[in-house]
């Protein structure tokens, strides 16, 4: 007999297993599909970083929404562990912006007032000598820098497979191939090994979501940006802050290694390691934590991130379909958002509003249909 579900969800990354988890919630069992295991793209080399207050589009057009995914995160984490069985490292982060050009310094200190505006929230601006007196190993060279505390982080390839396993959701790995339907209405989610019947279907591709315009007739313009993670060893101790500046961002994580990069490159669907890309984060390093520069690599990765020309999420019904629904699209914030994406979306496959802020992402904003 074939495979049937109430709602097939494409793709088992953190926008996809969420969407799992809140349709939980409401009663709703679902199929995950995924062809290559959950977590194992972008939601699972994210640095996990959850700043709801910095980033494109906020202050702006992302702000309120991204506002309440990290409040999301905060009620969300001892329930999701508990009924999950997994500890994803939910946990609150000071960070240091520094300045390497007096250009940069008033920008700092305007983005300190907003963090100290924010419920939680603290920042202050610090010279140079205040900041070596926190960590003694960034370059002295520095102009000084911006501390805040507040921001949370989270191990996304733990919180993305804890939404999955608390979701109690079919977990299918396969590579769809298309969508079989009738009347406005997806009955079947086709794969290269059979086929799933369904009620629902969830679009969570990613950066494949293009794949489903074949499929849809709908225009979905997310596109890949690669990004590129060292993971570093220090024998000089642990770093207590997240670090940031001249292009080079250090995440501290609990086992002991510090993620160091990120980039951000066009590439296509290239998820190669470039050397040049690996020299060029430990450039960047040499001018803010030099010992970093130098230390032991762990392991190197690289992630596509799913990007819309707006940088804003792509979530809600699909045009001209009563059954079809997009999570996806959240850009360099997917780990940030995963909560919201989730919790939106269920809410309107399951109500038919939600009272999260996601007016301007719906699909429609693109219009463009394809014959």
């Amino acid at each position: 007999m074939a495979e049937t579900t109430d709602v097939a969800i494409i793709g088992g990354g953190a926008a996809g297993c969420a969407v799992a988890y809140y349709l939980a919630q409401s009663g709703v069992k679902s199929t995950i599909i995924e062809r290559e295991g959950l977590g194992n793209q972008a939601s699972g080399y994210a640095a996990g970083g959850l700043n709801p207050l910095t980033g494109v589009g906020i202050p702006g057009p992302l702000g309120d929404f991204a506002w309440e995914c990290y409040e999301l995160h905060a009620g969300l984490y001892d329930g999701l562990k508990d009924a999950s069985g997994i500890d994803y490292q939910h946990r609150t982060v000071a960070k240091i912006d520094v300045a390497l050009e007096e250009s940069e310094i008033d920008g700092l200190k305007e983005t300190a007032e907003r963090l100290n505006a924010a419920p939680g929230f603290e920042a202050r601006w610090m010279d140079t000598d205040e900041i070596l007196k926190l960590e003694p190993r960034i370059a002295p060279g520095i102009l000084g820098g911006l501390y805040d505390y507040g921001n949370t982080a989270a191990d996304s390839h733990k919180l993305t497979n804890a939404y999955a396993t608390a979701s109690g959701a079919t977990i299918h790995e396969g590579n769809v191939t298309g969508l079989e339907s009738s009347g406005g209405k997806v009955d079947r989610v086709m794969l290269a090994d059979g086929e799933i019947s369904c009620g629902q279907v969830v679009m969570a591709m990613g950066p494949w979501s293009r794949k489903a315009e074949a499929w849809l007739g709908v225009y979905i313009p997310v596109d890949p940006l690669k990004g590129e993670i060292l993971r570093l060893e220090l024998n000089s101790g642990p770093i207590n802050y997240d670090i940031s500046g001249g292009g080079a961002s250090i995440y501290p994580k609990l086992d002991g290694l510090n993620w160091c990069g990120t980039t951000e490159d066009w590439k296509g669907f290239d998820r190669s390691l470039s050397e040049e890309v690996a020299k060029e984060i430990r450039r960047r390093l040499d001018r803010v934590f030099p010992e970093l520069a130098n230390a032991k690599l762990a392991k190197h990765t690289a992630c596509l991130r799913p990007v819309t020309p707006d940088w804003l999420p792509v979530l809600g019904q699909a045009p001209g379909w009563e059954n079809v629904y997009f999570a996806t699209g959240a850009g360099k914030k997917g780990i940030l958002l995963s909560p919201g994406i989730g919790k939106s979306v269920a809410d309107l496959m399951t109500t038919g509003e939600t009272t999260l802020s996601i007016k301007g992402y719906s699909p429609e904003r693109f219009a463009t249909q394809i014959d």
